[in-house]
Formats: structure tokens, sequence, C-alpha cells
């Protein structure tokens, strides 16, 4: 029996520098290129501001991790519920006429009368079966030796 090697860990993120992840190196590298940015337009009040604003949240996004996830998974899951919550209600009431009306649009049509299905003997349930288990090899009309 062949034995396979079971990947483990796959849920560790790749380091590039020291414990710094990938995806926390892009997110601290984007940050820091709008701060710079911000720096070099804004006067002095405003570039401090920016600087908390923007290397907080930046900070926030790359290290914080909410019930082991990244913290933006969990921003996300956020805004999923907000826009679409899970509890769901129905309480209509539908008065009399109303329920009378429901009743008259559905209601099934009568049938004239019953069908009565054929009899079948047990010599065509015998040829039927035979044609069933040899695949159609053999007919009904033929006979076994």
């Amino acid at each position: 029996m062949d034995q396979f090697v079971v990947p483990q860990f796959i849920d560790v993120e790749d380091k590039i520098i020291g414990p710094v992840t990938t995806r926390q190196f892009v997110i601290l590298l984007t940050a820091s290129l709008v701060i710079f940015v911000a720096y070099k337009l804004a006067d002095t009040a405003l570039f401090i501001f920016l600087l908390c604003l923007i290397g907080g949240s930046a900070l926030i996004l790359a290290f914080v991790k909410i019930n082991g996830q990244p913290f933006h998974y969990f921003l996300l899951n956020i805004f999923q519920t907000l826009r679409r919550p899970s509890l769901r209600i129905w309480d209509r009431r539908y008065t009399d006429a109303e329920l009378k009306s429901i009743q008259e649009l559905h209601k099934l049509p009568v049938m004239a009368k019953k069908q009565i299905a054929p009899q079948i003997s047990r010599s065509r349930i015998r040829q039927l079966s035979l044609a069933v288990n040899t695949g159609g090899y053999y007919g009904p009309e033929e006979k076994n030796i």
C-alpha cells in the first residue's frame, strides 16, 4: 500500500524578515508609502494626525488577531453580518378572507374516475424478470433449456 506524506501546519504563513509574514510586510510597506506621501504634502499638524490614523490602522491590520484570525477577516465578518443578518423572523398574519381566497386558488381538481391498474399474470412477470436479469440478452419469447 502506498503511503503519502500529509502536509502539516498549512495555516502558518511564510515568514520573510524575522517574525514578520508576507501579508504583514505588504501592509506595513503600503502604510509607510502613504505616510511618506502625507509627509511631503501635508503640514505638520495634519501629518501627525494622518501618521497616527494610518500607522495605527496599519499596525492593527498587520498584527492583531481575533479568535485566531487576522483582523481584516474580523472586519469582513462584521460588514457581512451588518449587511445580511442571519436572524430572520416571519410573522405574517392572514385575514379570514385572504385565507379563503388562497384556498380557492390552490384547490386541486377532482378526479373523475379512479383508474384500475391492469392485472399482470405470473408468466408475464417471469418474462420481464428474465429480460431484466439477463440485460435483454434473452427475449421473453425464448425458453431456457
